[in-house]
């Protein structure tokens, strides 16, 4: 959702509780990685990046190889994806992403926390014009030089790379994600985040208070186990990080 936005969210909320959702969410990851992919690391892009974000959050390896087991007997105990659009507070589009083994709890969960909010659910495809999936890969600079590694990637089907907070976000048309994954492999880059999400169209002016109620809808859809994903189209504002 935004580096900006992803800091001030790391700075709150129970680590214990964080931690725990960190672990669960990244194994989902790689169990999904290797159904989809295989558990080869060099041929699978997508576990590569799961296990990256694992070893970040020190993972234990022992969950991890269970996650690769699980992945590779196909014991998804069930899991669906699914996906919850709907609006917050002052019109603000949120969409999100879960899977789940139990759809009525999920919808039930999901429902009660826009209530909470002052937000609403509405029906399959009413975000379709706000929201256009893209691939996006997010890269740490290091040493890289910005104009040199723009250049690359847009050759590589890159639509826009924007380097903000010493990391580079790269967008690009879901059929490209495949050039740049091979290019970042070729520049022996790992990314810190890839995958397909959902690019606001257009975005949404509001004040501070609409800002903390939206930050406490986005802090409650990810609390839960079966929510993977949660966009907005809130556009950002410095103020919005003041006390």
């Amino acid at each position: 959702m935004g580096r900006k936005w992803n800091n001030i969210k790391e700075k709150k909320g129970d680590q214990d509780k964080q931690r725990s959702l960190i672990y669960t969410k990244s194994l989902r990851e790689v169990t999904k990685a290797v159904k989809n992919g295989g558990s080869e690391i060099e041929s699978n892009f997508l576990l590569r990046i799961a296990l990256e974000k694992c070893r970040k959050y020190n993972v234990p390896k022992d969950n991890i190889d269970r996650a690769i087991k699980k992945g590779l007997g196909n014991e998804d105990e069930g899991y669906e994806d699914i996906a919850y659009e709907g609006y917050g507070p002052n019109g603000v589009a949120i969409f999100v992403e879960a899977s789940t083994n139990n759809v009525t709890r999920t919808i039930a969960n999901v429902r009660n926390f826009f209530n909470k909010c002052g937000g609403s659910i509405g029906t399959t495809g009413c975000l379709q014009f706000v929201f256009e999936r893209k691939a996006v890969f997010e890269i740490a600079q290091g040493k890289l030089n910005e104009d040199d590694f723009t250049l690359e990637l847009i050759d590589a089907g890159a639509e826009d790379v924007i380097l903000e907070d010493g990391y580079f976000t790269v967008t690009a048309a879901m059929e490209s994600f495949g050039s740049i994954q091979n290019k970042l492999d070729q520049m022996k880059i790992t990314a810190e985040e890839a995958g397909l999400e959902r690019v606001p169209l257009t975005f949404k002016e509001i004040d501070k208070e609409t800002f903390k109620t939206i930050t406490k809808l986005v802090d409650l859809l990810e609390s839960d186990d079966d929510v993977t994903k949660v966009y907005h189209n809130v556009q950002y504002d410095d103020s919005f990080a003041e006390d």
